[in-house]
């Protein structure tokens, strides 16, 4: 009898003695009874329901990609496959060491699938030459013409034969770039593929990620290439040591190198070519349009969930994107949109309770992995008794609610206009008269550039994209204009954009928008005082407010209209809140800093090059800046 029962029976016995010695009538509390260890490891789990292998699976052309299969043990029924196609390694590597999790969630290895993990083509242990979003061949001629698309398809005609106990169906899914690869995986899709899921996939490199409206996404952009652009020498299970920024003040950093010609040579050093090739195409010509997935969308999968978060700080654009192109592309399929407050890729496994201090009353990244996700590949994969979810399901942030539509955005939304007024008033009354020299004005110097964040970090955080705004609205180069206090409540669904009216003093010039709800002061200690939580927010580079081909400069001192879209929110703004939006012209080190000085090539400028420039913000009725979003009906 091993020491552990041997104790557990001295015990009852003293106790026992105890009770009779002492005379006392005690109830004997109950001993637990013997159990297995408390928590077993996930990977224990997979280990012993999952056989794993490895295998190269050819290509049409010869070349052939690394793929790691998970097969049930249990071989008595079939299972749907289902497949993720990643440029971040299929690792662990080597037929005997398992992954602490698998698929979407830990739904579906209790429920049993074939998991199909695959290096993309140049990555880690595939052969062949990597490219930066493949660019897709719409009519290919011969077995040299390969995409994503048409390695997607030679991968399942490859399960398909190969693979024991499937059942005819496979599904895809993947976050971010894996996303991506799904879109480009369901175009002109394999018979088999029944269901995908692109989740927060890039949708256009121009406008996702590094670039958005041709504005460089700085510290982000920096971080990622660091980290995962390195070149290949050639196939290993390694990933490329990144370069360590000497300090985590990137604010200063990035400011002390002055350029991003210097930015290369000081902290990348170089290693990263494709950084290079960006800095050679500021403008949206072919290197970029090759690049969008969007107009190729077509003939896709029967099933299409794409998923994104309100929060997503690195491809909200690609989402919403996709979803609206696949439902103008393919209006036979059931394509639909679920959109919650999170994070990039916060829905995968996190509990998607709060983000910053912000909180959102429940766990929704649980919700949604459970009640969401799970049930709508049962349902294509297996035929399981799941209804197909909603057209859009949405979080409504604000108040902290799930809602469902038919439709998205939701049709029976009005159009609503609010105008930068007088004394820094945010109205829904446009400005009359004939008075034309309305504005409000700002200097914007590129040596004191406004901080994205009060944070002192060397990257793009998380929580920027609900961090409290009260720490830029104090600056002066930063315009201000909010509403009066609610008098009930206002609910903003669907699109945003914005009609700036600007002059400037100089030749080029970057403008930010951002929509803020401020909420009010007052002793209710669950509410945070005066807090301007940021809702939406986005950047153009204002050399591109006619196009974004061909770069013009502003003239100065002549009005000029640049328009920004902010895409989408389901936003509540609570009675007794503001509407407020700022305006301001940096944003460091999220953005680069514009020279204010037109040159050829932005990220060619050099030291002398940036000037400051007095900005004007109009606001007359010739010239009026304002705010465009749908609202719905109370």
């Amino acid at each position: 009898m091993n020491s552990f029962l041997l104790r557990r029976m001295n015990l009852r016995f003293c106790a026992r003695f105890a009770q009779i010695v002492l005379g006392v009538l005690v109830l004997e509390m109950p001993v637990p009874p013997l159990r297995a260890q408390e928590s077993v490891s996930p990977e224990s789990t997979i280990r012993l329901r999952y056989q794993k292998t490895e295998t190269m699976i050819p290509m049409r052309d010869g070349t052939k990609l690394h793929t790691t299969v998970f097969s049930p043990r249990d071989t008595t029924r079939t299972y749907p496959i289902l497949m993720k196609r990643t440029p971040y390694a299929c690792a662990p590597y080597g037929a005997d060491s398992y992954p602490a999790s698998l698929g979407p969630s830990e739904h579906f290895v209790k429920a049993g699938y074939i998991f199909v993990n695959q290096d993309v083509r140049g990555r880690f242990m595939s052969e062949g030459t990597f490219q930066q979003v493949t660019p897709h061949i719409a009519n290919k001629k011969s077995p040299t013409d390969v995409d994503e698309s048409s390695d997607t398809y030679d991968t399942i005609s490859w399960l398909i034969k190969n693979s024991p106990n499937h059942n005819g169906r496979v599904g895809m899914f993947g976050i971010s770039y894996p996303g991506f690869y799904c879109s480009a995986g369901m175009i002109d899709a394999h018979p088999a593929l029944r269901a995908v899921s692109p989740q927060a996939p890039v949708g256009d490199w121009y406008f996702d990620d590094f670039l958005h409206n041709g504005a460089f996404f700085l510290a982000h952009a920096y971080r990622w290439l660091n980290n995962n652009a390195q070149e290949r020498t050639g196939p290993t299970t390694e990933r490329p040591t990144p370069e360590v920024l000497s300090s985590n003040d990137g604010y200063n950093l990035f400011l002390d190198a002055m350029t991003i010609e210097e930015i290369n040579r000081r902290h990348l050093k170089g290693k990263v070519p494709f950084w290079s090739e960006m800095m050679a195409h500021p403008n949206r010509d072919e290197f970029w349009k090759k690049r969008e997935i969007l107009p190729h969308l077509k003939n896709v999968a029967p099933a299409v969930m794409v998923v994104t978060g309100w929060y997503d700080a690195e491809d909200l654009y690609g989402s919403f994107k996709t979803y609206q192109t696949i439902e103008r592309q393919n209006p036979s399929i059931n394509n639909v949109l679920v959109v919650g407050p999170w994070i990039h890729g916060g829905w995968a496994s996190g509990d998607g309770d709060k983000l910053g201090a912000v909180p959102f009353g429940s766990k929704t990244g649980a919700f949604y992995r459970a009640e969401i996700e799970f049930p709508f590949f049962e349902k294509y994969l297996k035929d399981a008794e799941h209804s197909a979810p909603a057209e859009a399901t949405v979080f409504e942030t604000g108040s902290n609610t799930w809602r469902t539509f038919d439709h998205w955005p939701p049709n029976e939304v009005s159009v609503k206009e609010y105008f930068a007024r007088e004394r820094g008033a945010l109205s829904t009354e446009a400005p009359n008269g004939i008075d034309d020299l309305s504005f409000d004005e700002f200097v914007s110097d590129p040596a004191k550039p406004v901080p994205y964040t009060e944070a002192i970090t060397n990257r793009m955080t998380v929580e920027y994209m609900v961090e409290d705004q009260r720490f830029a609205a104090r600056r002066g180069d930063v315009m201000v204009y909010q509403t009066e206090p609610l008098e009930s409540d206002l609910v903003f669904a669907g699109p945003l954009d914005v009609d700036l009216w600007v002059s400037t003093t100089g030749t080029d010039a970057d403008f930010v928008v951002k929509l803020i709800d401020v909420q009010p002061d007052g002793t209710n200690p669950a509410t945070l005082p005066n807090y301007q939580m940021m809702v939406r927010s986005e950047v153009i580079r204002g050399r591109f407010r006619n196009s974004f081909e061909l770069p013009a400069a502003f003239e100065p001192g002549v009005p000029a209209k640049v328009h920004i879209e902010l895409l989408d929110i389901l936003h509540r703004f609570k009675k007794g809140h503001r509407i407020m939006i700022q305006v301001q012209s940096t944003w460091f080190p999220l953005i680069d800093r514009n020279p204010q000085t037109f040159v050829p090539n932005i990220y060619l400028a050099k030291p002398e090059d940036f000037q400051k420039a007095t900005h004007r913000i109009l606001r007359s009725a010739k010239h009026p800046t304002h705010i465009r979003m749908g609202v719905l009906p109370k």
